[in-house]
């Protein structure tokens, strides 16, 4: 495993796509801190800018690291969740400008998963997670199903679990500064 993070920290550190697994489903991932990265996963996905992406952090001290004000809900949503749960914040910190919703805001799973959890807190920056599809296609449910463009389209393919069934992409939730939580996607 330690050599897959090298290899894909490598990539990301150079501005770079992966093609990984995560703790739902396989993603894009890319240096969230960086604008043309970024700017690659939605050329790939052939995605307006203007739909949002999720991105990992590892920890909650990384979360706080890049939401100016981290809801204390959001810790027992995390904590309590019996499935991976990605919350949308307001007011993000850091991170590349058109990774940020038009409402500024920023959706963001804490990372459940060993893999995950070693890659992006050895990375030390949120990685962007996006389904590994084209936009409108279905998500797939297993590395095979992934449609040979996007393959194509990274820089660096993880070579873990590729024979593993995902579960389900993270139930979404977006929580307000005001204290407002609107479920998005169970």
């Amino acid at each position: 495993m330690t050599e897959e993070i090298n290899k894909a920290i490598a990539v990301l550190n150079q501005g770079g796509l992966i093609l990984y697994p995560t703790d739902t489903v396989w993603g894009i991932g890319c240096d969230a801190t960086n604008v043309e990265a970024v700017k690659k996963i939605y050329d790939l996905k052939a995605r307006e800018d203007s739909k949002a992406l999720i991105c990992l952090v590892a920890n909650d001290f990384m979360l706080e690291k890049y939401i100016e004000q981290v809801p204390e809900v959001a810790y027992d949503l995390i904590d309590l969740s019996e499935k991976p749960v990605t919350i949308i914040y307001d007011n993000p910190k850091g991170i590349a400008p058109n990774l940020v919703a038009s409402d500024n805001s920023l959706a963001v799973r804490v990372a459940s998963d060993k893999f995950c959890q070693y890659l992006v807190n050895k990375f030390k920056k949120p990685i962007v997670s996006t389904s590994a599809n084209i936009s409108g296609h279905p998500t797939p449910k297993s590395f095979i199903e992934i449609d040979h463009s996007v393959i194509e389209g990274v820089d660096y393919t993880v070579n873990l679990y590729r024979d593993r069934k995902n579960g389900s992409p993270s139930s979404i939730i977006k929580l307000g500064t005001d204290g407002t939580v609107k479920i998005i996607r169970k």
